[in-house]
């Protein structure tokens, strides 16, 4: 099944973003290039600010290309941004703050996933029905008013983004309540 797929991709794109952070930390590392950590965290948190063009496309203050080309950018952006930051971060303990951010970054990345799954669950389980009920033969207008109750399952899982936003939201104040701090204390 579709839905059983999507639940396995989104885990492995999780899990893959957990391996990366810790390969490409080990490599730099070893490379003695850790140092580079520092920047990465810019850059990443760049690609994640570039991300949001979906969310800009969707309410139509852009218009240029196509929804789902923003989606697949938005999705890819956000995942090597996240590894970014994730190196960035590092293991290290210095402070809550960023490590605070963090977690609010992979919480939004995880119901980022979570929110994509659902929809293509409900998507999938009321194109079955439709499916279903034209393989009986039932008529037109009677499949219509009988998928009416499952598309509105539908509408409510995409009303999952009124969960993400905030989400999200926190993860954007507490980043500039680190990137706050750093210009505040760090020495030039």
């Amino acid at each position: 099944m579709a839905v059983d797929r999507e639940i396995r991709l989104a885990g492995a794109q999780f899990g893959g973003l957990i391996l990366a952070t810790l390969a490409l930390d080990g490599i730099l590392h070893g490379l003695q290039l850790a140092a580079w950590g520092r920047w990465l965290g810019g850059v990443g948190l760049g690609l994640i600010v570039l991300s949001f063009a979906y969310s800009l496309r969707r309410r139509k203050w852009i218009t240029l290309g196509k929804p789902v080309q923003h989606l697949r950018f938005h999705e890819g952006a956000a995942w090597l941004g996240s590894l970014l930051v994730l190196v960035h971060g590092g293991v290290h303990f210095n402070a809550i703050l960023p490590w605070a951010a963090i977690a609010a970054m992979l919480v939004a990345n995880a119901s980022g996933l979570t929110g994509k799954v659902l929809l293509a669950r409900a998507t999938q389980a009321l194109k079955d029905q439709r499916e279903a009920m034209m393989g009986e033969g039932q008529p037109l207008d009677e499949i219509e008013q009988a998928l009416l109750a499952q598309a509105r399952r539908v509408d409510l899982m995409k009303q999952w983004r009124r969960l993400h936003f905030p989400i999200t939201l926190s993860f954007a104040f507490l980043t500039l309540v680190h990137l706050g701090a750093i210009f505040r204390y760090l020495e030039w």
